[in-house]
């Protein structure tokens, strides 16, 4: 008996908590299908945050198209499509017809399936696919397939890495704008190789990291005067080079079998983020 009337207590607890009290932040955002009302402003961390006011990059330009129309991800913070828009002219200039730009974030904000980060509106996917034709159908984008360029064993760049990929890459890390970029670790050590011995300071903001074989993965700075936004730790001294060697070494070594298994995190609820997001969330 007083196991059902427990059983019965929390149930009608669950019925009547609030939206935010039942429900991920991530369930929260992404039932959101539009911006906030807000003037443009990013909140707390690229992994932890929102994103007040944010603007659509449009689905398609003269040297651009949004890809996976269907997850409505091609939103951002203002300086982050320009950020897009300029860099799909760049790529230009190394002899593409422009860039497949693939997640930025929600029209919100906030966790997103799929990604730890893109909370702000200041982290941008790149396909690492040139562009054969930039007027791809809306289903044409759900269902084409972006490059690797990894080899098979993880160690190296395959035949698919180019000259123009790297003239690319850098021309994005020298921009200011630009905190660091995620890409897959055989590309960073193929840059380092055929970068010159002087004038290798950007190389820095190359960092390898998983599952970045097919899209590069662009984390802009917090704006100026964007009160509220955090940067993430500064990045370590040097190009990098000699630390990216781990992760076509050691990283790719079986797990110990005998070593416990790691803990999933729970996931954030809307309490985790800054108070300012329950304002962005619930507004309109």
């Amino acid at each position: 008996m007083k196991h059902a009337l427990l059983t019965a207590l929390a149930l009608t607890v669950l019925a009547t908590a609030s939206p935010s009290q039942a429900q991920t932040a991530r369930d929260l955002f992404s039932s959101k299908s539009t911006p906030s009302s807000h003037g443009a402003h990013p909140v707390g961390r690229h992994a932890k945050g929102c994103l007040a006011g944010a603007e659509q990059l449009p689905e398609t330009g003269p040297t651009w198209q949004a890809m996976r129309l269907s997850r409505n991800h091609n939103w951002g913070h203002p300086e982050a499509v320009r950020f897009a828009q300029q860099l799909s002219v760049a790529a230009t200039k190394v002899g593409w017809k422009g860039l497949y730009i693939g997640d930025i974030s929600q029209p919100r904000g906030g966790p997103v399936f799929g990604h730890a980060s893109h909370q702000i509106g200041l982290d941008i996917d790149v396909w690492l696919l040139p562009p054969e034709r930039l007027n791809l159908t809306r289903a044409e984008r759900e269902n084409i397939s972006s490059l690797n360029v990894r080899s098979a064993d993880r160690k190296s760049v395959n035949s698919n890495w180019t000259r123009a990929h790297h003239r690319l890459l850098e021309a994005t890390a020298r921009d200011s704008r630009v905190n660091r970029i995620f890409i897959t670790a055989p590309v960073k050590l193929q840059m380092c190789a055929d970068a010159p011995k002087t004038d290798r300071a950007w190389l820095r903001k190359i960092r390898p990291w998983w599952g970045h074989n097919t899209h590069f993965h662009v984390r802009m700075n917090c704006p100026k005067g964007a009160v509220g936004c955090e940067n993430p730790a500064p990045l370590p001294a040097g190009d990098g080079c000699e630390e990216a060697i781990w992760w076509v070494t050691d990283a790719l070594q079986p797990p110990d079998p005998n070593a416990p298994a790691p803990k999933k995190k729970a996931p954030l609820v809307l309490a985790d983020l800054p108070r300012q997001c329950g304002d962005v969330l619930n507004d309109g």
